[in-house]
């Protein structure tokens, strides 16, 4: 298939640029992937929407402020370092070693120091590695993700031009595993009220971990699709997942993604272990349409941009035709997209 065939017109001021005011009160498109048929709802009525025995999977990886903005040493120039992932180091002295994007990336070269709060954070570029990417090491006193809590910027998509007052607001409350350059968008629409509700109607919970990188937002550049490169990222699915999976699965239960991400960890699980089971790894799964899903029974996830792997792993699962009409429909309707946007479930 063509990259072409993933594009969707969509109007800049449906691009939502703050979250709601309450979670639980997004739009949600229900789309049946058997027939394309669509219905209407709120995200509250998600617990009318499943039935008991269900099993919702979420990613519980919590964002990085991983946005620095500092000044070189001692020239006092300004210059931005992004946090992509960690590559050792050893905090008992106070140095964690990470690969970085740098902007602009002409004032860093190896030897370039700079400071992050007055100090709080100092960085210093060893290496500029293939793609234009850094390796620094950072020197800090006390627990380095404490000082890039006071120190860090939450690194909001491009496409967000408002600043985000509660940083919060960009992690799901169940967060917990810190590593995310991005958040797993499809789960910031729960509340604790909701889940709540979710276990009083027998509808279970289980977590998975993948550490989200900015790749999910590299554009698809190739013609064809199945030329395209996808991005590596960290993932770990627990014991007690699987169990519940396999338990779930089971019963008759059915198996529903909350998000791309976590949607991807199980079908890597899959292909990797050809069951589900503990896992560990890195994973560069990319699902087009003609892919076999060997877990989910559903999905829930947000809008996404057009041309992207991710509007591309929602045509996987639901196919390619119901998906464009549901975005078509989407649009129409004026629904809030992207990470901030309204949502989807897809049964």
């Amino acid at each position: 298939m063509k990259t072409s065939e993933f594009y969707y017109d969509l109007p800049e001021e449906l691009i939502a640029q703050t979250p709601l005011e309450r979670r639980d009160r997004s739009r949600m498109l229900c789309l049946d992937r058997q027939t394309g048929e669509c219905a209407h709802r709120r995200f509250d009525d998600l617990p009318g929407l499943l039935r008991p025995g269900d099993l919702l999977v979420m990613n519980d990886s919590r964002v990085l402020p991983a946005r620095l903005l500092g000044t070189k040493i001692p020239t006092g120039a300004a210059i931005q370092f992004l946090l992509l992932e960690r590559k050792g180091g050893d905090a008992a002295f106070g140095a964690d070693l990470w690969e970085i994007l740098v902007k602009p990336g002409r004032r860093a070269m190896p030897g370039t120091k700079v400071s992050f709060g007055d100090g709080l954070l100092v960085g210093e570029v060893l290496e500029v590695l293939e793609g234009g990417n850094r390796l620094a090491r950072f020197h800090y006193q006390g627990d380095f993700y404490t000082v890039l809590e006071q120190v860090g910027k939450m690194p909001l998509p491009h496409y967000i031009t408002e600043t985000l007052n509660d940083n919060e607001r960009y992690q799901t409350v169940y967060a917990r595993e810190t590593g995310s350059a991005a958040a797993p968008t499809a789960g910031l629409h729960f509340t604790p009220e909701l889940l709540d509700r979710l276990r009083e109607k027998g509808v279970g919970t289980a977590f998975v971990t993948l550490h989200v990188g900015l790749g999910t937002f590299r554009p698809v550049k190739a013609e064809e699709i199945a030329d395209h490169k996808m991005h590596s990222e960290h993932y770990h699915l627990p014991k007690e997942t699987a169990d519940a999976i396999n338990e779930a699965k089971e019963r008759g239960g059915r198996v529903i993604a909350v998000g791309t991400t976590s949607c991807r960890t199980l079908e890597s699980v899959w292909r990797r272990e050809g069951k589900i089971t503990e896992s560990d790894g890195y994973t560069d799964i990319f699902l087009y349409p003609g892919c076999v899903f060997g877990v989910l029974d559903g999905m829930i996830t947000n809008f996404h941009l057009p041309e992207s792997t991710l509007i591309m792993l929602v045509s996987a699962f639901a196919g390619h035709e119901h998906t464009m009409a549901a975005y078509k429909l989407a649009v129409e309707q004026r629904y809030r997209f992207y990470s901030f946007g309204d949502a989807m479930l897809i049964l």
